[in-house]
């Protein structure tokens, strides 16, 4: 079959890689139709190239069509099943997933990083496990993982189930919005946009920042209330006299480690990358690596007593935040990887209906097929031709 492939930093190519097969009782093999590019999919081509090893597969936004099943998943999924696959790979029946705290699955967690539950296609520290950018997918805890979803509308009507629905749903159950209060949004690639409209579905006042025209313009198309990062030179301070001079009651940082505004961070990162694999790996798991930009911003936003929900990814151990202003305005902080089946429920009503309330159907700026996927990763990461979210087609 043909897969993604990483070769190294800023370089992956679609591979003829062997088809997957049934390895254990538990197992799946799902063809892929539809299999998303993450903007977490840009830290590996960037940033955390020291935890992978040239020809891992790569992808873990996939969804498809059940082709063969192991005999312990038998009764969760058939053959011919339409499914999206969570990105988290998770058993269903450990300590942690009786609290719905798939994320950190007992039975994947990856002990030898002391990391949470394995990902799809997301490097050592995650499982190694081959990703969903592929024609087929083997799927591991297929007898509780998988999420069935039914037949006739487009892919992208649930494609993001895999990750970015129940990522942006975490972000805003986290940032505690009061009933008809008021959200700070910053970033607007795909989870930014997507927690902006689930938390204006919820009843709340959203505004959200970023310096991407196109990003900005689709919000605005939402019903966003936007601020362009270029045109204020305190965001904070802008959102203050937007807000009766107090911030509003909650911050979700939809930015991470990729954040603008920070050039000594940027060529740390880039520095750390170009380091032998074991040097760079030590390296970032001691060291502060992240351009903390939009955190700080976000310190600054949010009311006093209000809650951060910081659901942009972070990798570094020894970043420098401001544990004063925190403390003194009293500030609740939420954060984590989506434990993705929690909020399946919450979610299905809203892709199911005749309707589109969160606009599924209106993120995916570029469809390329799985042959042009460098492409694809060329466009994401420098935000060319209006990309916000692209989507390959196998």
């Amino acid at each position: 079959m043909k897969a993604l492939a990483w070769h190294g930093t800023g370089d992956v190519r679609v591979d003829n890689v062997p088809d997957p097969r049934i390895e254990q009782p538990t197992d799946a093999i799902v063809r892929i139709t539809s299999t998303a590019i993450c903007g977490s999919d840009l830290h590996l081509y960037d940033v955390l190239g020291p935890f992978l090893e040239e020809g891992d597969i790569l992808g873990h936004e996939p969804m498809g069509i059940v082709e063969e099943v192991g005999s312990e998943a038998a009764a969760h999924v058939q053959v011919g099943d339409r499914v999206v696959i969570p990105f988290n790979i998770s058993c269903g029946r450990c300590f942690m997933c009786d609290r719905q705290r798939f994320a950190q699955c007992e039975t994947t967690q990856v002990r030898e990083y002391d990391t949470g539950a394995a990902l799809f296609g997301y490097t050592k520290l995650y499982g190694q496990v081959p990703g969903g950018q592929a024609e087929y997918l083997r799927v591991p805890m297929a007898h509780f993982g998988p999420i069935r979803v039914p037949e006739g509308p487009p892919d992208e009507r649930f494609l993001y189930l895999s990750d970015v629905l129940p990522t942006s749903w975490q972000a805003v159950e986290y940032a505690d919005i009061p009933d008809g209060g008021s959200v700070t949004v910053f970033g607007l690639g795909p989870i930014g946009q997507m927690s902006s409209r689930i938390a204006k579905h919820r009843g709340a006042r959203v505004l959200a920042v970023d310096l991407v025209p196109e990003r900005l313009e689709v919000a605005r198309r939402h019903g966003i209330e936007v601020l362009d990062l270029r045109d204020h030179d305190d965001v904070p301070a802008e959102i203050r006299e937007r807000t009766d001079g107090r911030g509003t009651d909650s911050v979700i940082d939809a930015v991470g480690l990729e954040a603008h505004g920070n050039p000594i961070a940027a060529m740390a990162q880039r520095l750390v990358g170009l380091l032998p694999d074991a040097a760079a790996r030590k390296v970032m798991q001691t060291a502060g690596i992240d351009r903390l930009a939009a955190l700080t911003q976000s310190i600054e936003t949010v009311c006093r007593g209000g809650t951060i929900s910081i659901i942009g990814v972070y990798g570094g151990t020894a970043d420098p935040l401001n544990m004063l202003q925190l403390f003194d305005k009293g500030v609740k902080i939420a954060m984590g990887q989506a434990h993705v089946k929690r909020w399946v429920d919450d979610l299905m009503p809203l892709l199911s209906g005749d309707g589109d309330p969160l606009g599924v159907e209106d993120l995916c700026t570029h469809r390329l097929p799985l042959a042009d996927a460098p492409r694809g990763y060329e466009l994401f990461k420098n935000k060319e031709d209006g990309a916000i979210k692209v989507v390959l087609q196998p």
